[in-house]
């Protein structure tokens, strides 16, 4: 492995990477590599009908957060796509109740409740900018030769592995189902504004009647503050 690492830097092409799966080495693939420049432009185009075709549904997220293993909140909205494609959410849960409890112990939930809640906030808007990928950013990871190919499974799948696309040495895998067009499943390896403070990202699409695609589960993990965010998405209905 250590002579494929000296042998990968000492090429004039751009940096690359290579992905392991087990001990098999997925081949690499080029900036100039017509193949990937194919596959990339096939997620751009999914991507771009996807949004245009998710407008026209309403669904329901549930949200579940968990903090050391114990769910603290759990919401659900019904959501939809607004005239900018951003999701707009209303919520579906009645009003919480008072809190209970004397001041003191009030003072201390409140403030733990707003700790976790501020950096799970900071994830999900972290999580918003891997997901979907930005087709610009996928396009600048293209021309910069960070992105290699490989073998996913299935014949009809494959893998595509971008490194440095939002941030220096984050990761993102992107499985895709060639003969559908359609994203499969995402893996990120990304990190608050700390690279120490690492957050992971796990995604699975599915597709509607219409063949149109959506995160159908999506799981981020905050890892040194040990915060889980579940996001579940059912019940779509075209408006």
């Amino acid at each position: 492995m250590k002579n494929v690492a000296r042998h990968i830097r000492g090429t004039t092409l751009p940096a690359l990477f290579v992905l392991l799966t087990g001990p098999v080495l997925i081949p690499f693939a080029t900036a100039q590599n017509p193949e990937l420049q194919q596959y990339v432009a096939d997620i751009q185009q999914s991507m771009a009908k996807n949004k245009q075709s998710l407008a026209q549904y309403t669904w329901n997220e549930q949200v579940t957060i968990s903090l050391k293993g114990e769910e603290k909140k759990q919401e659900h909205f019904q959501v939809r796509l607004g005239p900018d494609f951003k999701p707009q959410k209303t919520s579906l849960d009645p009003p919480p109740p008072p809190p209970s409890g004397g001041r003191l112990k009030q003072h201390v939930v409140a403030k733990k409740t707003e700790e976790y809640k501020d950096y799970a906030n900071q994830m999900r808007a972290l999580a918003q900018q891997y997901v979907p990928p930005d087709k610009d950013l996928l396009q600048q990871a293209f021309a910069k030769g960070n992105i290699s190919i490989g073998p996913a499974g299935a014949p009809s799948e494959l893998q595509l592995v971008i490194h440095n696309y939002l941030k220096p040495q984050d990761s993102m895998a992107l499985v895709f189902d060639k003969t559908k067009k359609a994203l499969l499943r995402v893996q990120i390896s990304s990190y608050m504004d700390d690279p120490k403070d690492a957050m992971n990202l796990t995604v699975q699409f599915s597709s509607l009647p219409d063949g149109t695609n959506h995160v159908a589960n999506l799981v981020i993990d905050g890892v040194s503050k040990q915060l889980n965010i579940a996001i579940q998405n059912a019940n779509y209905q075209h408006v």
